[in-house]
């Protein structure tokens, strides 16, 4: 009965992991070919990963639970062990690298801007790099999406006071389809701003960057790659909060299970103990 009550205790676990296990998996083939409202695909290496170890994980606790072998229970938990580790050391790396790049503020603005240099050069290498850039926003482009939203909820004689006291608009938004508030453009509607003659000896390169057709407006410019760092970070960071509500999920699983097993191998030798007794 003890035997059986282990081998569902583990079943009950490693079922759970498994269907985790496709639906993480699932997450991030979902994420490859689409790429979200703003065509980044950070996600997919980490869910893919995640998916892959949880599956083999939860196939190898349902093999010690139908063979019934100490030697390959033990091999699980150890195994979730470093799942939780792998949980720990994920998320921990992401609060390193998610730490720096604190939108700023814009006075008497509702929205907010953000700068490229803010942020670590490891996020700028692996998300925004030139070869990766042109992806992106060539996806953003085709998909018509980002600052075509921008319009969505604005009435049609909005006047430039109006725009600057939106607090609606996201970092994507603020960083590829308005030109930063330093240059100095004067607004007309939410995708076409007139250049002054100041701007062109503004410091900020994204001044130059800028451009009414609707194919580029500032997709060239360090702003919007900041926005959609500052994306990556959000998804990161809950994907971090999710790993580590895991982790202790896991552990709490893993001392349930050495205790079983303990059990399980003291009742082993006590049953041994009595036959030889006997």
């Amino acid at each position: 009965m003890a035997r059986s009550s282990d081998s569902i205790f583990v079943c009950f676990f490693s079922f759970w992991f498994l269907v985790l296990g496709v639906i993480t998996i699932g997450s991030s083939l979902l994420i490859n070919f689409s790429g979200g409202p703003v065509c980044q695909k950070s996600l997919y290496i980490p869910l893919l990963v995640s998916g892959i170890i949880l599956s083999i994980v939860s196939l190898l606790g349902f093999m010690g639970s139908c063979c019934k072998s100490n030697f390959l229970l033990s091999l699980y938990l150890f195994a979730v062990f470093l799942l939780a580790v792998w949980f720990v050391a994920f998320a921990s790396f992401v609060v390193i690298v998610t730490n720096d790049g604190a939108a700023e503020a814009v006075s008497k603005l509702g929205f907010k801007e953000y700068r490229l240099g803010d942020y670590k050069n490891w996020l700028q290498r692996n998300f925004v790099s030139d070869k990766k850039w042109k992806e992106i926003r060539s996806c953003m482009i085709d998909a018509h999406q980002v600052c075509k939203n921008l319009d969505r909820n604005n009435v049609v004689d909005q006047t430039a006071e109006d725009f600057y006291k939106r607090n609606d608009l996201s970092p994507v938004q603020s960083g590829c389809c308005i030109p930063p508030v330093a240059c100095g453009f004067q607004y007309q509607n939410t995708t076409f701003w007139i250049p002054r003659i100041s701007a062109s000896t503004a410091k900020d390169n994204d001044c130059s960057a800028w451009s009414n057709h609707q194919q580029t407006l500032c997709y060239n410019c360090d702003s919007c790659k900041a926005g959609v760092i500052t994306n990556v970070k959000k998804q990161w960071r809950v994907l971090a909060t999710i790993n580590f509500c895991l982790a202790v999920f896991i552990a709490i699983f893993c001392s349930a299970g050495c205790c079983d097993i303990r059990n399980k191998n003291r009742r082993d030798h006590n049953k041994s103990l009595n036959q030889c007794l006997v």
